[in-house]
């Protein structure tokens, strides 16, 4: 899944494709990711793009008070077509959602993989008509966000873990499952600590290893084109999706805890002194 990085690498460079073009046409293929009626998806046609912001993992091309949001979920991308396909946009095995025509004749299509499909799309006159975007706690990447703002968040988060803690959009915006297994390596914390657990020193330094691995991450991905952000997310991390890999810290071999639709990744010797943690599914969590 996309996160803070890449998705705002991908809303810079449509942003820098977008801005001041016209929208020809909407070829919506897999109905099920419109989530909105109110505003037809054709009314976006003949509107010029002013720009495309980010809100946590989703994405916002702002036409003329016009919204198109939409949120990649798990396995969606985006497709830059510097000429659109003349082939009319039909569902195949491409996993096509939508396709967006530019006057030019270029645009972007909307993809999704695999059978699940959670990709979301909204055509708004407010983003604050999403209901995720309404829901959505601070952003960690925002200059008024600061440490004590983070002190805040673990403290009112008492007993819950961690990990839950800094992949909740509704707590924090825009982090996820990798890189929360990312800063949490970093910060040398069990993914299971509770998060009300940290004292006043350890949540400053959480907060720098939140800022210095989320900084890193987009310095990375910006001049990265967009079909190649995902591999070079992947490339980037150090536990995340590395379970059986030596850490390249401390060399204990990287772990895993799976869930019914996810898993994360670890460092025993770096983060729960030398002990694995149990299973979830076991109901036994080694804090």
């Amino acid at each position: 899944m996309p996160e803070l990085p890449e998705v705002t690498a991908l809303a810079s460079a449509l942003d820098g494709k977008l801005r001041g073009q016209v929208i020809a046409a909407g070829h919506l293929v897999s109905f099920s990711a419109l989530k909105t009626f109110r505003v037809p998806l054709e009314a976006l046609a003949g509107l010029e793009i002013e720009r495309v912001n980010r809100h946590g993992k989703f994405i916002d091309v702002e036409a003329q008070g016009i919204h198109l949001v939409f949120h990649l979920a798990r396995a969606g991308w985006v497709t830059w077509h510097d000429a659109a396909p003349k082939v009319p946009a039909r569902p195949g095995k491409s996993g096509l959602a939508l396709r967006i025509v530019l006057d030019g004749g270029a645009g972007f299509s909307l993809t999704e993989a695999g059978t699940q499909k959670h990709l979301a799309v909204y055509v708004v006159e407010d983003p604050a008509e999403v209901p995720g975007i309404a829901a959505l706690g601070p952003d960690p990447m925002a200059d008024d966000f600061t440490v004590e703002d983070l002190r805040g968040i673990l403290q009112r988060a008492g007993r819950a873990q961690l990990k839950g803690v800094l992949r909740d959009q509704k707590i924090l915006a825009g982090i996820g499952n990798a890189y929360s297994d990312e800063i949490l390596h970093a910060a040398r914390l069990s993914p299971f600590k509770p998060a009300g657990s940290l004292d006043e020193s350890a949540a400053g330094e959480l907060f720098g290893h939140i800022q210095r691995v989320l900084g890193e991450a987009l310095a990375a991905a910006g001049d990265v084109p967009i079909d190649k952000l995902k591999d070079a997310k992947r490339s980037g991390m150090r536990v995340h999706g590395r379970t059986g890999e030596p850490c390249d810290v401390c060399g204990t071999t990287i772990a895993e805890v799976s869930f019914a639709d996810s898993s994360l990744q670890y460092c025993p010797g770096c983060q729960t002194g030398g002990k694995p943690l149990a299973d979830r599914r076991m109901s036994r969590l080694l804090k």
